[in-house]
């Protein structure tokens, strides 16, 4: 007990955390409605509308996290100049997070996913399908110009960096290089979180892939805690990072560290797992709060491991409070 109160102490250090978020930015789209009849016109469900909720996607879920476990989020990005896009926006000030490296690309169609949700009489709701709109295509000269402005300004105020990869083909490699290039010298963790190139990332301080994001990296299936072991270590080997944090769902989470230390991390809550959407996001913000905290990397991904218990409790891509957090490391600290 006396160790779980250490780590909920741990984590009201996250408080006033100043973290920037650079990343593709995604607008997400909740469509709702009442299964009430199948359509004459197919063999499908006719919805009754019952509501639409708009919620931060992408970096701009990690900001979030970010936010509401207390720290003060920065992001930096890029929208359309179109409803999407002014809602993001809107929403990212709503809770606080700064906007000022977040431009909006005139011509350019907002980033979206947007989900259709039904719910009967007596069925709990459920995601019948995803509509993605992207426009993989780089910004202007003008926008990227910004983009590095923002970045030069911005980065010598905050104590940490995300770098929130979706792989969307929106932001160029380039603006991720310049990320980390300016913030070496500042002394600045740098946390990765990459869909698609991973190993692009060499030398920051911690690598944040799921399992399936290790397998494209390594270039083979990882079955077993063996097989992630092995992938890890050569990971480790060829990225040269100050850590290496593989989210495993529910078998939690494999932390390795130079030293050659693996450390496997129970899931916090694996039997009241309700949906997976953006919990990566939260483990992202979790753990980077706790370096820009002087947090050690276990610490810092232990209390990750339960943010990531409870956001999987939550619909949709959501948010951890602080508050959340130290009632969950309470809650299952003896699991």
């Amino acid at each position: 007990m006396a160790c779980d109160e250490a780590l909920a102490a741990l984590a009201e250090r996250f408080k006033g955390r100043r973290i920037l978020v650079l990343g593709d930015v995604i607008t997400d789209v909740y469509l709702e409605g009442k299964i009430s009849r199948i359509s004459r016109e197919a063999p499908v469900f006719v919805l009754e509308h019952l509501g639409e909720t708009i919620i931060l996607g992408g970096a701009g879920n990690a900001a979030a996290n970010l936010q509401s476990l207390g720290g003060q989020a920065v992001l930096v990005g890029l929208v359309g100049d179109d409803e999407p896009g002014l809602a993001t926006r809107a929403l990212a000030e709503s809770r606080g997070i700064e906007v000022a490296g977040l431009v909006a690309e005139k011509g350019r169609p907002s980033c979206t996913k947007t989900r259709i949700l039904a719910t009967g009489e007596h069925t709990v709701k459920q995601q019948m399908l995803r509509v993605d709109r992207v426009r993989p295509y780089p910004p202007s000269a003008e926008t990227l110009a910004f983009l590095h402005r923002a970045l030069e300004s911005l980065l010598p105020t905050v104590e940490a960096v995300v770098l929130s990869d979706y792989g969307l083909g929106i932001l160029p490699w380039e603006l991720f290089q310049r990320a980390m290039e300016l913030a070496a010298p500042l002394g600045l963790p740098v946390v990765v979180d990459s869909r698609y190139r991973l190993l692009a990332f060499a030398g920051v301080t911690l690598l944040t892939p799921n399992v399936a994001e290790a397998e494209e990296a390594v270039g083979e299936k990882l079955p077993d805690e063996e097989a992630i072991v092995r992938a890890g270590r050569v990971l480790m080997e060829r990225l040269r990072p100050q850590g290496l944090l593989i989210t495993r769902g529910p078998d939690g989470m494999s932390l390795f560290e130079p030293s050659g230390r693996v450390t496997h991390i129970p899931a916090a809550n694996r039997l009241e797992v309700f949906d997976v959407s953006g919990a990566g996001d939260t483990v992202v913000a979790a753990v980077t709060l706790g370096l820009a905290a002087g947090i050690d990397l276990l610490s810092a991904a232990r209390l990750a491991n339960y943010a990531a218990g409870v956001a999987v409790r939550k619909m949709g891509t959501a948010t951890v409070s602080l508050e959340e957090l130290k009632t969950a490391i309470g809650r299952f600290g003896k699991a």
